[in-house]
């Protein structure tokens, strides 16, 4: 029963960091317009800041916050990082610049390395056969968070930009309490090991885990992978905006029925997918599908087509688990903390760069007196990356897990 609360609780703290990402998304448009004063363009640049800073700092504290929970184990990690969420919520609701509000995202993208202690847990207690299986869980948790928070974000917009911050601010301060009543530790004393700041320093890591047959494709497809879906939280609600006439509403609308599909592609996908095709081809119909979707975001002017075509666009996500659960798989268990720390960073890296790189071509396509108007152009970006993650994995050989100990 213990058990079984501990794995609800990972779960719904993984929900709940989604529900934080999702809330801000339907208001930020005229959040960002309103702190800086600037037509919706800037605003979008403005908000490639925010989520530049968010991403850099998950960078720097994933493999910290990975090789921690490999020495001290996962629950004392969960819970600070739980309780310092709960803190920076409260100052994003204060917050009446957009100094402030970076400095906000600079704290959340600390307390986000909270996914990989999660995923660590998870490959703790789960079998080798169910790991990709249960990452896609952790997909559906995500999903599901993804499809409250921009109800909530969309719903508290009639109250004004700060109300769903107080609300997030409660939520994670009541999954801490619960957590510290039910979250047992998951990594046993004798799988510790000695913490090394010089692996827990990001680059470091990557040559750590670089050196485990097989990851160095893995690591560079999901790099890929990773910048081409942040051209969703980076620039949909600006797009929303700016191609159909969309206000926070509508936006928060769009956001939930997609986190919806994703979560029911990843979470009733996934296992059925990995167990008929394998993780490899998982990985590449996924890949394929997205950038379908990409391409099509980038043309369509429909605001009702936009989300009747959410299933299909949601459909690809079993690939992001089924990559997942090939490199946990050739990972020592040893090592558990620390590759999901180094996929933190990995995926932080791209978020970092996608953010900046997706609003200035959504800036340069939308700015009054742009040449071309494409609120879709970013997408179509993201759709030629997503063709070169196909390439790599048909080009990538399947590989053995290493040999037990």
């Amino acid at each position: 029963m213990r058990s079984n609360q501990a794995l609800l609780f990972i779960l719904l703290t993984i929900a709940i960091d989604s529900i934080g990402i999702g809330i801000i998304f339907p208001v930020m448009p005229d959040l960002m317009q309103s702190v800086t004063g600037e037509d919706l363009a800037h605003a979008a640049l403005w908000g490639g800041v925010l989520s530049t800073a968010f991403a850099v700092m998950q960078f720097l504290c994933g493999p910290i916050v990975g090789n921690l929970s490999d020495r001290f184990g996962r629950r004392p990690v969960m819970l600070i990082a739980l309780a310092t969420m709960a803190v920076d919520y409260v100052v994003m609701a204060l917050a009446q610049s957009v100094w402030i509000l970076l400095v906000t995202r600079i704290i959340a993208g600390i307390t986000a390395a909270t996914y990989a202690t999660a995923a660590a847990y998870i490959a703790d207690v789960s079998p080798a056969e169910q790991r990709a299986r249960n990452f896609g869980f952790i997909g559906a948790a995500f999903g599901i968070g993804f499809v409250l928070g921009p109800m909530i974000g969309g719903l508290a917009s009639v109250l004004g930009t700060r109300a769903p911050f107080w609300i997030a601010a409660g939520i994670a301060a009541a999954n801490f309490i619960y957590g510290a009543l039910v979250l047992p530790e998951s990594l046993k004393p004798e799988k510790r090991r000695a913490l090394s700041w010089a692996r827990a320093n990001p680059l470091a890591s990557f040559r750590a885990i670089g050196h485990l047959p097989g990851l160095r494709r893995y690591l560079f497809v999901m790099f890929l992978y990773t910048t081409c879906f942040t051209s969703y939280p980076a620039i949909w609600s600006y797009y929303g905006k700016a191609a159909f006439g969309w206000d926070g509403w509508w936006n928060g609308i769009s956001l939930a029925v997609f986190g919806l599909f994703m979560g029911l592609a990843q979470g009733l996908g996934t296992g059925p997918a990995v167990k008929y095709f394998g993780e490899r081809l998982t990985a590449i119909y996924g890949s394929i599908l997205h950038a379908i979707t990409f391409v099509f975001y980038g043309f369509i002017r429909s605001g009702a087509v936009a989300i009747a075509f959410s299933p299909v666009a949601a459909a690809g996500d079993v690939a992001g688990p089924a990559m997942q659960g090939t490199m946990s798989n050739l990972t020592p268990d040893d090592q558990q903390g620390e590759l999901q720390g180094v996929l933190s960073a990995v995926n932080s890296v791209a978020a970092s760069i996608s953010p900046l790189v997706m609003t200035y071509i959504f800036y340069r396509f939308t700015e009054p007196g742009a040449a071309i108007y494409a609120p879709g152009a970013p997408f179509l970006l993201a759709a030629a990356l997503m063709v070169v993650c196909v390439l790599v994995l048909v080009a990538t050989p399947s590989e053995k897990p290493p040999a037990a100990v």
